[in-house]
């Protein structure tokens, strides 16, 4: 999740983007760079560019330079971003901002353009050269040559009431060829004092001052100067000057904005007016499905995954699947072995990574292992990886950061578009990576002939409508952090699930592990009888997580009679279940209703309150919600 800086007005602009790209070094990042509009010697004007890989150290230090493009500027337009990778690794060339060919436009993005390909492919042949890997560099040259096409048309710099502006004009005749999900914003280098942005699927807002204007991510990149905001809404186009915003739609019509006031200091102002950033990314998981499930469905019904890399032969030639990772990549992996077998008939082992070398697991050039990692960099992973790879096994890499060492080292790569993780306690990286590894499975299937593309069409369908079914989940999370504080004095808590809500039990016991620092575990429900039915004692708290009674009715039979068994032993029930599912209602001390969906994607809702009342136990018992004890978010030493 890039962050994007804009500013207009009398200061000297590459402070304020400098600073504000600063205060959105939260989101995580792998470069940064700004570019200047300023006016050249001789007339005219130029864009200073300046930007590196790493850290905003690195842009400062190469700002500092006496021979800086940017150089002692003191323009008062600038635009700046620090970049999450995505298309193209994190490398000086693949930074942001890009420049068109000519150089008078400069653009940067967050998000994804899913037709970028065929749009490089047309602007090649039209003799364009590419500077970078990246899918951001289409929209400056398109910018570029849509803003000159434009010459002789009544036109001004900037729009007024008859006459719109010519860079915005320019904007909104790309935008209408893009497709994804995308925040973009540019500058040219003969129009000063003016930044445009749109947005589509990807978050922008509008700061307003007195004589200058913001563009950012979000409030904290200029909360500092001003609190008074502009809501942009879908398919917005904005044009910033120092007196003024504008705003249209991508058709040039006016457009309805909401003006408000920020009332969070700069702390909670990076955390989005969250308490913590764990609850500004359980927020955030709707996004993160549908940015990881966009551009994978092609108009025919079927799975396109371009960074795999694996050839359609290479799959046909797989006959057994190991799945690995550890902590939260483990449980996630061990939800997907139900849907990859399910879809492909291929058999699927799961293991933890920091065992799997160590018991020699039987592979060869018909096996694939599935290595899932947030980070990239979890060295457990990485050394069961390499020894798969010494096996001759092909792995695949499950990973949201692109150019980290296990995507590097892999023969393929599946990345997840979660965004950066702050907290510790991952959240959106599990659903994410459910999601990412039920793609492959869909992918496998349809390769080897197990589904029609309609199937898989049918499939994908309701994987789309997973974002909204998580949003309602979340809307209704109140009564979860009541239960929550209720819950914080107990001693213990243990979580309950068959098929798919197995490992689901797994992840929300390792959540209050990792964040309450209390005794927890998750059980399949079906042991219980074998032993832990023991640790059921009077007011034990027991989270229940119960399937759909559509469709694999056996399965919901047998968990309500697993409620009852440990309720008459005194324990406090606690069920989550679909709407609808009356058969739960007697046996259970509190019910957390979520929306019906199919038997395999109902962890993407249920977890959800397993995280929240992690989250809030965790806070009602004084600990540190983000930075919870002997934790660190990526672990770099086995």
């Amino acid at each position: 999740m890039c962050g994007i800086v804009g500013y207009t007005g009398p200061r000297r602009a590459v402070d304020i983007v400098v600073e504000g790209l600063r205060r959105l070094e939260y989101r995580g990042y792998d470069s940064a760079g700004v570019a200047v509009v300023d006016s050249a010697a001789g007339g005219g004007g130029r864009i200073g560019l300046e930007k590196k890989a790493g850290k905003l150290a690195n842009l400062t230090a190469a700002l500092a330079e006496p021979d800086s493009p940017v150089g002692p500027s003191d323009a008062g337009t600038a635009i700046g971003h620090t970049r999450w990778a995505t298309h193209g690794g994190p490398t000086d060339r693949n930074a942001h901002p890009h420049l068109s060919a000519d150089g008078s436009i400069a653009v940067i993005h967050n998000g994804i353009i899913e037709n970028f390909a065929a749009l490089r492919t047309e602007l090649e042949d039209r003799g364009v050269e590419f500077r970078s890997d990246t899918d951001t560099e289409v929209a400056a040259h398109l910018v570029a040559e849509a803003y000159w096409s434009l010459d002789g048309q009544n036109l001004g710099h900037t729009s007024t009431d008859d006459t719109p502006g010519r860079l915005a004009e320019a904007m909104r005749i790309v935008c209408r060829r893009l497709e994804g999900a995308f925040t973009l914003l540019v500058v040219h280098r003969d129009v000063q004092g003016v930044v445009v942005g749109a947005r589509r699927n990807s978050p922008m807002v509008a700061g307003r001052g007195q004589g200058e204007n913001f563009l950012a991510s979000d409030v904290s990149a200029f909360i500092e100067y001003t609190r008074e905001a502009v809501e942009l809404g879908q398919d917005q186009v904005v044009e910033v000057t120092a007196d003024g915003i504008v705003v249209t739609d991508f058709a040039g019509g006016a457009a309805e904005v909401r003006d408000y006031h920020v009332d969070w200091d700069v702390s909670a102002a990076e955390k989005g007016g969250y308490d913590y950033f764990m609850l500004k990314e359980i927020a955030e998981q709707p996004q993160a499905i549908a940015d990881t499930l966009r551009g994978r469905l092609t108009e025919h019904g079927e799975i396109s995954l371009d960074e795999v890399r694996l050839s359609d032969q290479d799959l046909r030639d797989i006959d057994k699947i190991f799945v690995i990772g550890c902590g939260t990549s483990y449980n996630a992996g061990l939800v997907g072995k139900y849907a990859i077998e399910h879809w492909t008939r291929i058999p699927v082992e799961v293991e933890l990574a920091s065992e799997f070398r160590y018991r020699d697991p039987v592979l060869d050039r018909s096996t694939l292992v599935i290595a899932i990692s947030q980070s990239g960099e979890t060295m457990d992973t990485i050394m069961a990886l390499r020894h798969a790879k010494e096996q001759k096994a092909r792995v695949l890499a499950v990973c949201n950061t692109n150019g980290s060492t296990i995507p590097r080292e892999s023969d393929g790569v599946l990345y997840t578009h979660a965004g950066p993780e702050i907290a510790v306690a991952s959240t959106k990286a599990f659903v994410t990576q459910i999601i990412a590894v039920y793609l492959v499975g869909l992918h496998l299937a349809q390769i080897r002939g197990i589904k029609y593309s309609d199937e898989v069409a049918a499939i994908v369908d309701q994987l789309k409508a997973t974002p909204d079914a998580v949003a309602e989940v979340l809307t209704t999370m109140e009564p979860v952090r009541k239960l929550a504080r209720d819950l914080s004095g107990s001693q213990q808590v243990l979580f309950l699930g068959r098929h798919v809500g197995f490992p689901v039990a797994l992840e929300g016991a390792l959540k209050l592990k990792e964040l309450a620092y209390m005794h927890a575990e998750g059980f399949a429900a079906g042991e219980l009888k074998h032993g832990p039915i023991s640790l059921i004692d009077d007011g034990v708290p027991v989270v229940i997580t119960v399937p759909s009674p559509r469709g694999r009715s056996l399965l919901h039979d047998k968990i309500v009679s697993n409620i009852q068994e440990v309720r008459a032993r005194g324990a406090r029930t606690i069920v989550i279940a679909e709407e609808g599912d009356h058969a739960v209602e007697p046996y259970a001390d509190h019910i957390i209703r979520v929306p019906r969906t199919t038997t395999l994607l109902a962890p993407l809702t249920t977890v959800v309150p397993l995280q929240v009342l992690a989250c809030e136990i965790a806070a009602a018992r004084g600990n540190d919600v983000d930075q919870p004890r002997n934790l660190a978010k990526s672990v770099t030493v086995e």
